[in-house]
């Protein structure tokens, strides 16, 4: 294999076309200078958001304005460092990005805090006297629920202006990864060298079918790691400390009770997901884990192996345009509008797919509103990809309905929510796969896949998040976080789950180092709460047909203008309880059932 390409030498195709955002650099330069000279336009209500509902209708509309025009500026930054953080260009534009989002949250903080200043009863009143502030009653009442935690609006400003300095322990570890970290080339059994770098590992070798290339690839991936597990140590510590001197000084009781208020999600919704399904999920898991070592004929089964295919014959090579085929095929139960948004993703290039040097490992969707979403991800050309690429266009498809029916303050619906979209359509990929599949070898193919995506989203993303319920007990207890504390923690999360089936080794132990979501709050752990949502509803379009599908796109076009509990109602799922939890779980079990028979 050759060295990984540069950007200017992967086929166009391959690449997103950021012109869409911007014609060139330098047009987002002068949008970028001009920026602040807008802010204007909303401090110019500084002080007076009291005196009538028709100017606070003004305020928040200029801001709403000023917001979508930030939102664009700080996206095309953020989408050209996530696919060459190496580019000095890219890495200047970032920072001046960054300072100016700062520097226009600071002037806009004003709003909130005048806003919560205002008499009991005022904003009532504003909202009965002006229709049209109707549009902001979801906003403002989430705002006027946070008034026991706000601080001064002096100290708001203050924090608002440091919002790059804040970010700063995200930043330098995204930098770090991207730009810096680099892996030993492995060697095939050819005797030929083989580049490695963080997104091949994550998209291709993590799940090779040669026990040797894999774990080759492993134990270089863990040698890089384990060289910047002190640095980063220090830089999740800050992330954490951050977190909790937050929750202090605002008066939460902990960091979980304030990162969940936002997110409109009770305690005991979030502790059921991580409670119900580490319980109950992990002996399925440790079932499927003693078959796959007993398939492979490995005698340790390690976490490098847990993604290795169980019938190799079966996980052949796929090309991008032969899956995206396959994706589309999959949705067109969702009705022409949504397809029209799907069909656009792939041929107008809102894909970026190359891997190329400096680009980010994992996989994102980015939507600014007014324009297009954009995906991020690595092609590895296994069928693993084409899952990933139904995930993201779940992302895009959300997105870009919401920001056609609603305004930009409307679109983004809790964190609760957020993967519903993406792994709905995982779950339709994996039923109109299987559908196709009457040769029983090529059905068990498929539910690996379909394993894939619970094992992503049930397994990795909720250790994740029982990795951070424990650091941020630890840290609230008055404990430092060091890397050996971190890898502790994290091989503890481990063993409980996978007991000893799984040899929990050091590279293991260094996984906290391996997603950013540590770093975006309470995230990791809304895979699973959307991923259990998602199967409920593809049962039912599975059993109903375009009837719920058409409920769903409904959902979609909601945006945020509810809470996720509601948005979750209108497609007919009860997330109150365990009981679409459990039936998930008991769902993974059957999969896992079938796949232990069919290997017999």
């Amino acid at each position: 294999m050759s060295k990984r390409p540069a950007r200017t030498d992967v086929p166009v195709e391959q690449t997103w076309d950021l012109s869409d955002l911007f014609s060139s650099n330098e047009a987002w330069v002068e949008e970028l200078n001009q920026l602040s000279d807008q802010i204007e336009t909303v401090t110019q209500y500084k002080g007076r958001l009291g005196e009538g509902a028709h100017i606070l209708l003004s305020c928040l509309n200029a801001q709403d304005e000023l917001l979508q025009r930030t939102i664009r500026v700080a996206t095309y930054a953020q989408l050209n460092t996530s696919v060459d953080g190496t580019n000095p260009l890219y890495q200047e534009n970032s920072s001046q990005a960054s300072s100016t989002v700062a520097s226009i949250h600071a002037a806009l903080s004003f709003v909130q805090s005048e806003i919560l200043e205002l008499p009991e009863g005022v904003i009532e009143a504003f909202l009965e006297k002006e229709n049209a502030l109707g549009t902001y009653r979801k906003t403002l009442t989430e705002l006027l629920d946070t008034k026991p935690h706000r601080l001064s609006p002096e100290a708001e400003a203050i924090l608002a202006s440091l919002g790059e300095v804040l970010d700063a322990p995200f930043a330098v570890y995204t930098r770090s990864k991207s730009a810096d970290m680099q892996f030993e080339p492995i060697m095939n059994d050819k005797g030929e060298e083989q580049q490695l770098s963080l997104a091949l590992y994550e998209t291709l070798y993590e799940q090779s079918s040669n026990t040797n290339e894999r774990r080759q690839a492993y134990a270089s991936y863990t040698k890089a790691f384990n060289q910047y597990k002190n640095t980063f140590a220090t830089t999740y510590a800050t992330e954490v400390k951050k977190q909790v001197v937050m929750a202090r000084e605002r008066n939460y009781t902990s960091v979980t009770n304030m990162l969940l208020q936002p997110q409109e999600v009770t305690m005991e919704m979030y502790h059921n997901i991580l409670d119900v399904i580490q319980t109950e999920l992990a002996p399925h898991m440790r079932r499927f884990a003693k078959l796959k070592q007993r398939v492979l004929g490995l005698d340790t089964m390690y976490v490098c192996d847990l993604k290795a295919p169980l019938d190799p014959e079966y996980n052949a090579d796929v090309s991008y345009h032969e899956a995206a085929k396959e994706v589309l095929e999959s949705l067109e139960v969702m009705g022409s509008e949504y397809m029209e948004i799907m069909t656009k993703a792939i041929k107008e290039r809102w894909v970026d797919y190359a891997d190329t040097i400096g680009k980010r490992s994992g996989a994102f969707c980015s939507s600014p509103y007014g324009v297009h979403p954009y995906i991020l991800m690595t092609w590895a050309g296994k069928m693993r990809s084409a899952f990933t690429l139904a995930h993201e266009l779940g992302h895009a498809g959300h997105f870009a309905l919401a920001g056609r029916y609603q305004r930009y303050h409307n679109t983004r619906p809790s964190l609760y929510f957020i993967e519903a979209p993406s792994t709905l359509n995982e779950m339709l990929l994996s039923h109109s796969l299987l559908a196709k599949s009457e040769e029983p070898r090529k059905r068990l193919a498929v539910i690996v896949q379909v394993l894939g995506t619970y094992y992503h989203n049930y397994v990795t993303h909720l250790l994740e998040a029982e990795m951070q319920r424990r650091v941020y007990a630890h840290a609230e207890a008055g404990k430092p976080i060091t890397a050996k504390v971190l890898c502790d923690l994290k091989g503890s999360v481990l063993s409980d789950f996978w007991g000893d089936t799984v040899e929990i080794d050091e590279g293991a132990r260094l996984t906290w180092m391996r997603q950013p979501h540590y770093y975006m709050g309470l995230y990791p752990y809304t895979y699973a709460a959307g991923l259990t949502a998602s199967t409920a509803v593809a049962q039912m379009i599975q059993e109903e047909g375009q009837p719920a599908a058409a409920r769903w796109v409904e959902v979609l076009k909601a945006g945020g203008t509810k809470k996720p509990l509601d948005l979750m109602k209108m497609a007919g799922i009860d997330m109150s309880n365990t009981e679409p939890i459990r039936k998930t779980v008991q769902f993974v079990g059957t999969l896992i059932d079938e796949l232990e028979k069919g290997f017999e």
